[in-house]
C-alpha cells in the first residue's frame, strides 16, 4: 500500500506547516521540545495567571482561526474548514508533528458537531462564533460517579419548572472544567423511561451559574486535569435544550467529526520513543544501558519501535477507510485500544531506561519527565471507553463472537 502524499495532500502539508513554522508561538515551540507536551494546552493557558501563556494561546488561536483550522472538521457554512477526511488527517499530523496545541476543546470536537446536526439555528448563531474565536470553551458534563463506561445510567437530574429546568446532580472525572466558561451536559428528564430514553441534552452559558461548585481533583501525577462537578437547584433556561426532549442519549452521541485514526497518539508515541533513544545515546544522561539488564531494555525499545509502526498502520487504514466512504467500527476501537496501552507501555519503558533514578520524579530531568508520564498514563486506558469496553466491541462486532 502507497501511503504517500498525492500532489495536493502534500501541497496542503506544506501550507499547514508553513503555518505552524511562522505562528507558532516560542511557548509552544519550547514545550514542543519535551517529549509529552500537555494536554488541553491551550486552555488552560488561556485562564492561566502567567501573562506570557495567555499571549500565546491568543496568538495561536487567531493564528488557526484566520485559516479557519480552529475547527477544520466543520463544514464551512459554519465556520469550519470543511476538510476532506484526508486533509484532516494531514492536519491533525503536522499538528502532531510540532506539538501545536489544538484549540476549542470540547466546543470544537463535542459541542459544536451536536450543534450543528441537533440545535436550532438561533442555538448556532448563538454559541458557535464564540468557540470558533476561541473567546469560550465548554467542559463536557457526561460521567458520573455511578455512570461511567455505562454513561445511561446517569441519574443527573433536570426537571421542568415553567420556563425553566431545574439541575441537581453531579459530574465527575470533568476535564478542565476549572478553566472552562460553560459546560454541556446529558441529564435525566424522565426517570420511568428505559435509560437510553428519558435522557436529554443541556448547554448551561455561564459553569458559574448559581448552585454549581466545582471540587479539584488532584491525580496521581500531582496534577489538577479532572474535577467534580456539582449542581444544586440550578436553573436553565428552557430554550438551552438541544434536540429533542428524552432523546438527548441520540444527540449526545452526534460527532461530525469522523476522522477516529488517532494520527495524533501516533505521532506522539513516535516524538516519545524519539526522545527516549536520543536519551539512552546521551553518555550525560544516567541510563541503565551500559548495566545490567541493559539488552533488556534494549529489547523493551525495539519492541516499542515496532509498536509506533503498528500504530501509524491502523490510522492510515482508517483513514483510508473513510477517504472511500466507510465508516470505521471496531477498526476505531483497535486503533484506540493499542494507543492508549502503547502510550503505558512506552513510559514504563522510559522508567526501565533510567532505571532507579526514574524514581526521582523531577520533571525537569529526563528520568522524572518519563516517570511523571507513566503517572499520567495510567487514565490512558479508562478514559473515552475503557480497554474491556474496547475488547468488548472488537470481540462482537469485528470477530462476531457471541456476547457473554
Amino acid at each position: 500500500m502507497d501511503w504517500n502524499d498525492t500532489p495536493e495532500q502534500a501541497a496542503f502539508r506544506d501550507e499547514v506547516r508553513a503555518v505552524i513554522e511562522q505562528r507558532l508561538p516560542p511557548r509552544y515551540q519550547a514545550l514542543a521540545q519535551s517529549a509529552h507536551e500537555g494536554e488541553r494546552q491551550w486552555e488552560f493557558d488561556r485562564k492561566s495567571e502567567d501573562p506570557e501563556a495567555r499571549q500565546a494561546a491568543s496568538e495561536w488561536a487567531t493564528a488557526l482561526s484566520e485559516q479557519g483550522w480552529v475547527a477544520p472538521h466543520w463544514p464551512s457554512e459554519y465556520g469550519g474548514a470543511g476538510l476532506s477526511v484526508t486533509k484532516q488527517f494531514v492536519f491533525r499530523q503536522e499538528m502532531a508533528e510540532h506539538a501545536a496545541p489544538a484549540v476549542g476543546g470540547s466546543g470544537v470536537s463535542l459541542l459544536g458537531p451536536t450543534l450543528i446536526v441537533h440545535g436550532t439555528e438561533e442555538q448556532r448563531q448563538k454559541y458557535l462564533p464564540p468557540i470558533l474565536a476561541g473567546q469560550t470553551t465548554w467542559a463536557q458534563g457526561y460521567s458520573e460517579p455511578g455512570a461511567g463506561s455505562d454513561l445511561a445510567s446517569l441519574q443527573t437530574r433536570a426537571v421542568r419548572d415553567g420556563d425553566e429546568w431545574v439541575v441537581n446532580g453531579q459530574k465527575i472525572w470533568t476535564s478542565g472544567a476549572h478553566a472552562a466558561d460553560a459546560i454541556f451536559a446529558l441529564v435525566r428528564t424522565e426517570p420511568e423511561a428505559p435509560k437510553h430514553r428519558g435522557i436529554s441534552f443541556v448547554v448551561i452559558d455561564d459553569i458559574h451559574t448559581p448552585g454549581i461548585s466545582l471540587r479539584p481533583l488532584t491525580n496521581m501525577n500531582d496534577k489538577h486535569y479532572f474535577n467534580e462537578t456539582f449542581f444544586e437547584d440550578v436553573r436553565v433556561p428552557a430554550d438551552n435544550l438541544v434536540g429533542e426532549e428524552n432523546r438527548g442519549w441520540y444527540v449526545g452521541m452526534t460527532l461530525l467529526d469522523f476522522e477516529r485514526s488517532n494520527i495524533g497518539g501516533a505521532v506522539g508515541a513516535r516524538r516519545t520513543l524519539r526522545a527516549l533513544i536520543d536519551h539512552a545515546k546521551d553518555d550525560s544522561v544516567p541510563t541503565a544501558m551500559h548495566h545490567t539488564g541493559g539488552t533488556a531494555v534494549r529489547t523493551e525499545i525495539a519492541n516499542r519501535y515496532i509498536e509506533t509502526e503498528v500504530m501509524f498502520q491502523f490510522s492510515f487504514r482508517i483513514v483510508s477507510m473513510q477517504e472511500h466512504g466507510i465508516i470505521p467500527n471496531y477498526e476505531a476501537s483497535t486503533a484506540k485500544l493499542f494507543n492508549s496501552e502503547l502510550v503505558q507501555r512506552l513510559a514504563l519503558t522510559g522508567t526501565r531506561v533510567f532505571g532507579l533514578h526514574a524514581n526521582l520524579g523531577d520533571e525537569s530531568t529526563a528520568p522524572g519527565e518519563f516517570a511523571r508520564a507513566y503517572l499520567a498514563a495510567v487514565p490512558a486506558t479508562i478514559r473515552g471507553g475503557t480497554s474491556e469496553v474496547q475488547r468488548n466491541i472488537i470481540a462482537t462486532r469485528g470477530l462476531e463472537l457471541p456476547r457473554g
